[in-house]
């Protein structure tokens, strides 16, 4: 099962999604606090349950939020981004080489996000 990790940093807190590989599938924005970053989380586990919107395509359908938005970056990578039901951005991901990578990117938040833990990391202390 995967797991959000949540952590403080100079400019707010974060969070990330791994899969049970220790993978990040999906990065949340830099939250004031805490609390925000918490409903962030829970924002995901809402909306992972949305369709996939295939942007890459002429033409694509358009999905009702929430969804997953898969992309082709300016490198030509593909991306994915979950918007919630309000349309807003709720994490993004990393690039991959191919769709199907991408694709099993959007199904494994799918199948990590629902049920996975919150676990607060400790920020590193600059010395």
């Amino acid at each position: 099962m995967g797991k959000f990790v949540m952590k403080t940093t100079e400019s707010g807190v974060r969070f990330v999604l791994k899969a049970t590989n220790g993978q990040i599938i999906l990065a949340g924005e830099t939250y004031s606090g805490e609390d925000a970053c918490i409903n962030g989380v829970e924002s995901v586990k809402r909306s992972c349950e949305g369709g996939v919107e295939d942007q890459t395509v002429e033409n694509f359908k358009v999905l009702q939020h929430p969804k997953f938005e898969v992309y082709a970056d300016k490198a030509g990578e593909f991306r994915f981004r979950l918007k919630a039901k309000n349309g807003q951005i709720v994490g993004v991901s990393e690039g991959y080489k191919t769709m199907d990578a991408c694709l099993n990117g959007v199904q494994s938040v799918k199948n990590n996000a629902p049920e996975a833990e919150l676990i607060r990391e400790e920020a590193e202390k600059a010395e």
